[in-house]
């Protein structure tokens, strides 16, 4: 007998290899069902496949419903992992390509926690962007749009009708802007004490 609770003798189960919906990232799906497995549905990468744990009674409708919110779920997650500095750099390397046919060219972009008051910062005689921490977490629209607006600032100093011009291109920019300025703007509200009669 295996020592695996999912292969257990007299333990119904049935594992299924389907590919993804959407074009996902990983290349496959791999449902394994559980009689152990009363009611948790969970799911975890395993290589270039993604391993969905189900209860065994689950039917088939139940199935595919929970196959698709455990891939929404796990791509949510990814989505929110932080970009170390290398990565960061690469990034601005695709979005001055994509945007800037490739002009603004960093010799370092990277992650600092000494940037309260602004949420990015560049100098352009040393060819350095360097990004608050706050922003990690953020949507990546509103990171991507910082890092443009640093990399813009390699090509034209100042916040002037160019400078604005070469932001145009982003189609997210007013949407960035408007998250950031509620960030601010919810910062500064008065916290309110919980205690009533205060």
């Amino acid at each position: 007998m295996s020592a695996d609770p999912l292969h257990r003798a007299g333990t119904p189960q049935r594992s299924t290899t389907n590919q993804p919906p959407g074009g996902s990232r990983a290349n496959a799906i791999e449902v394994r069902r559980s009689a152990r497995r009363r009611r948790t549905v969970s799911a975890y990468r395993e290589g270039d496949r993604t391993v969905v744990l189900i209860p065994a009674r689950m039917s088939e409708a139940e199935e595919r419903r929970w196959v698709s919110v455990m891939l929404d779920k796990l791509a949510a997650q990814e989505s929110r992992r932080v970009p170390g500095d290398a990565e960061l750099a690469e990034r601005a390397e695709r979005l001055s390509g994509q945007y800037f046919d490739g002009r603004a060219r960093p010799r370092s972009v990277r992650w600092v926690t000494n940037q309260n008051t602004r949420w990015g910062s560049c100098t352009p005689a040393e060819g350095s962007i360097r990004l608050s921490h706050r922003l990690k977490g953020m949507p990546e629209y509103v990171i991507d749009y910082v890092l443009l607006h640093e990399l813009a600032h390699l090509l034209v100093p100042g916040h002037g009708p160019d400078f604005w011009r070469l932001l145009e291109a982003y189609p997210r920019t007013e949407r960035a802007r408007g998250y950031l300025e509620g960030v601010v703007a919810a910062d500064r509200l008065p916290h309110l004490s919980t205690t009533r009669g205060e």
